[in-house]
């Protein structure tokens, strides 16, 4: 089973100096940011600046957030990258439908999506979209912008639609979601301890803006000795007794809790 990603790190698709610094800051994946990060007169230059890096194979994964669909910019930014050699997947900012899914899905055939739910109506919506088309292969939240659209002074209401996205992806056979950026990249135990409460949730990995941010992200979702060991128990009991069974210990082992703790060994092997 391969390692899913734990660590994807944005960078501002105007400043190829920090996309580079990026390539080589030990991140899973590389989000080259086209949307927030960049204004409107310098998407086009962004955009030129990240089609040039990509036409050859980057160092690790990079993965494009482009503009909104219904942005000046969106549709540009997709016919300008789906064909790079170099692009491992499409970051669909503001998706709220899966037709909007569909459409993309049409015009760039090759390319991996991923959609960013941020509205209240995306998280409504959650697994219909995940579920819109197999170029889907993730979903997260895009709190920043979920928060504001629900009129929140902070993230304490965020918890059912963390887990409303963690659902809707699991039912749709997708991998667990990462969780959205930590936006004080000073605050390393606050980050330590949301990754804490995300990885609870069901939460995979995390973004992050800055790569101090990389190895608080990385530790608090690789699994603890403790966790290795249930897991090894599990995958021993399961091959010693084929099918559901319980544990000396009590704990029911059925496919499920077999996939969970092959899940973690893959995981361990990133120590």
């Amino acid at each position: 089973m391969t390692a899913l990603p734990l660590t994807w790190l944005y960078a501002p698709g105007d400043r190829p100096h920090v996309v580079a610094k990026a390539l080589t800051s030990g991140a899973d994946v590389v989000v080259i940011d086209l949307e927030d990060a960049v204004a409107p007169d310098r998407k086009a230059y962004a955009r030129r600046a990240t089609a040039d890096l990509l036409a050859g194979p980057p160092a690790v994964p990079v993965h494009v957030r482009v503009n909104a669909l219904d942005s000046p910019w969106g549709e540009q930014d997709i016919s300008a990258l789906a064909p790079a050699p170099g692009l491992s997947g499409l970051r669909l900012a503001k998706i709220t439908s899966p037709a909007e899914i569909t459409h993309v899905a049409r015009r760039a055939a090759r390319a991996d999506l991923y959609a960013l739910l941020e509205t209240a109506l995306a998280v409504e919506r959650a697994y219909a979209i995940a579920s819109a088309h197999p170029n889907l292969r993730g979903i997260a939240l895009g709190e920043a912008d979920l928060q504001a659209d629900l009129g929140m002074r902070d993230d304490t209401g965020l918890d059912w639609p963390r887990s409303r996205v963690v659902v809707a992806a699991r039912a749709a056979g997708l991998p667990p979601p990462p969780q959205s950026v930590h936006p004080d990249t000073r605050d390393l135990d606050g980050l330590a301890a949301s990754c804490a409460h995300g990885r609870a949730l069901g939460f995979l990995g995390r973004a992050a803006i800055h790569p101090r941010q990389l190895p608080v992200i990385e530790r608090a979702f690789l699994p603890t000795e403790a966790d290795i060991e249930r897991a090894e128990t599990v995958l021993k009991a399961a091959a010693a007794e084929p099918g559901a069974q319980a544990l000396p210990d009590g704990r029911f082992v059925d496919a499920a809790v077999v996939t969970a703790a092959q899940r973690t060994l893959s995981l361990a092997r990133r120590r």
